[in-house]
């Protein structure tokens, strides 16, 4: 069965163009002008990802996704014609998965789209529990507790996180988490990566200044700084 793309822009030249390529590459793809729309959209046909417009007439995108995660743990990829680094934040804190900002390339766009849908939820066995020194990813589940605190992270918060924590001490080149966390040859700039550490670093509660979980390499890429326990 093909996977269920609803792209939200209101603009109707770029959601044909989406569509276009979309369908092209085996999706099936279905459209919504209005925030409201997206939302009623996502109760009712469960779509697999949403790619999500920010610039909106009704609502704010960031809203629209916060609606959405009241309803479901679609996937969601921002489109953004934003360069502030803190809207990308916002909308990561959020809930969203990945983002892409314009103006795009279509294919950029499908890459992004079927590299989401990859990824998959999949479950582990109730054993599959990362413990590190004050930290807890629990793989079955994807719950992560840190210091006894609970802590919420996007679905890819959460895998970047797990692959950091898998091999404690080891250094990943953004190019390397790129390949491993987002799974695809990426088309845009590599320090994605930073922003989602930032974003990480955040909902973990890690000093970005002095950072306890996920340190920074400079000039390299990242690690995590606990030990097994």
């Amino acid at each position: 069965m093909a996977r269920r793309v609803l792209v939200v822009d209101d603009e109707a030249g770029i959601r044909r163009v989406l569509r276009g390529y979309l369908e092209a590459d085996g999706l099936e793809v279905f459209e919504a002008a209005t925030g409201e729309s997206a939302v009623a959209q996502v109760r009712t046909a469960t779509p697999d990802l949403v790619l999500l417009d920010v610039m909106l007439p009704d609502l704010d995108g960031i809203e629209v996704l916060r609606r959405i995660r009241t309803l479901s743990d679609v996937y969601v990829v921002l489109v953004t014609a934003r360069a502030e680094e803190t809207d990308k934040l916002v909308g990561l804190a959020v809930g969203a998965d990945d983002y892409v900002t314009k103006p795009f390339s279509p294919r950029e766009v499908v890459a992004r789209v079927k590299a989401v849908l990859r990824r998959g939820r999949t479950p582990g066995t109730p054993s599959d529990r990362i413990v590190l020194d004050g930290l807890t990813v629990d793989l079955a589940g994807r719950e992560v507790d840190v210091a006894g605190r609970a802590v919420t992270l996007s679905a890819l918060e959460f895998d970047l996180l797990t692959a950091l924590a898998r091999s404690p001490g080891r250094v990943f080149s953004r190019r390397q988490l790129l390949e491993q966390v987002w799974g695809y040859d990426f088309y845009g700039d590599e320090r994605v990566v930073d922003v989602h550490v930032r974003s990480l670093r955040k909902q973990l509660g890690d000093d970005a200044a002095a950072p306890r979980i996920v340190g920074t390499v400079r000039g390299v890429g990242y690690k995590c700084l606990l030990e097994p326990r």
